[in-house]
């Protein structure tokens, strides 16, 4: 049976689809193509295009083409400034308030993405969503959900650029081996290793990608990007 696609299925996959990589930064959206895989007419395929437009996901040049944004690396590091700024301060509150059965549930949390990681081969999107809530931990139990709700507004392209450290660099295992680091220094309420450890935690994909960021994953990026140094 044919499935009927609701201009709300449209939008989830279409959006699902970018976050993922599915639709490279840079790759063209045609109307008719997207009419003809979900079988809808063009008012609907109208519609998503402008709420992804709006998200920052497309761009639409009118009577040429519509194509899935590049990423923009200096977005990308005033954003992973931002969360290393915040994130930082919200662990070191964590000292406060952390029980025994707290680290308890992360450790437990970082375990069940280390089985992930360990998949013959891994969900890049299920680790994702785990890892998000291994980091929203914290700032639910130190009363700052709503800090958190704010910070993952507009990460659009950290989350794409993250999501390439999954796609394309497979580094599921360093990953959650950080994470393990920084929940030990955590239970210790070592402060700076607290510190040390979320920076470099934070900016392990800029680390990690490196040297394929402009050559490899040049075309990924808006032109002419500059590449700053990670701390």
């Amino acid at each position: 049976m044919t499935k009927t696609y609701t201009r709300h299925d449209i939008y989830e996959q279409l959006y699902g689809e970018i976050m993922t990589l599915q639709r490279k930064p840079g790759s063209t959206l045609r109307e008719n193509a997207l009419c003809e895989e979900f079988g809808v007419s063009r008012t609907p395929i109208r519609s998503v295009l402008q709420e992804l437009r709006i998200a920052g996901l497309i761009e639409v040049t009118p009577y040429k083409s519509t194509r899935v944004t590049r990423l923009d690396f200096d977005t990308i590091s005033q954003q992973i400034y931002l969360r290393v700024a915040v994130e930082t301060a919200v662990l070191l509150d964590f000292f406060d308030v952390c029980t025994p059965e707290q680290m308890q549930q992360l450790y437990a949390r970082n375990q069940a993405l280390r089985r992930q990681a360990e998949q013959p081969t891994p969900d890049p999107a299920a680790f994702y969503r785990m890892d998000g809530r291994l980091h929203e931990f914290w700032f639910i139990a130190t009363g700052k959900n709503q800090l958190w709700q704010l910070i993952q507004t507009n990460q659009n392209s950290y989350s794409r650029f993250r999501m390439l450290d999954l796609v394309e660099a497979r580094n599921f295992a360093e990953i959650v081996n950080e994470h393990d680091a920084l929940l030990q220094a955590v239970e210790r309420r070592d402060a700076d290793a607290v510190r040390a450890l979320c920076a470099q935690h934070l900016y392990g994909g800029v680390t990690r990608l490196e040297d394929a960021l402009p050559t490899k994953f040049a075309d990924y990026f808006v032109p002419g990007t500059r590449w700053p140094a990670h701390p």
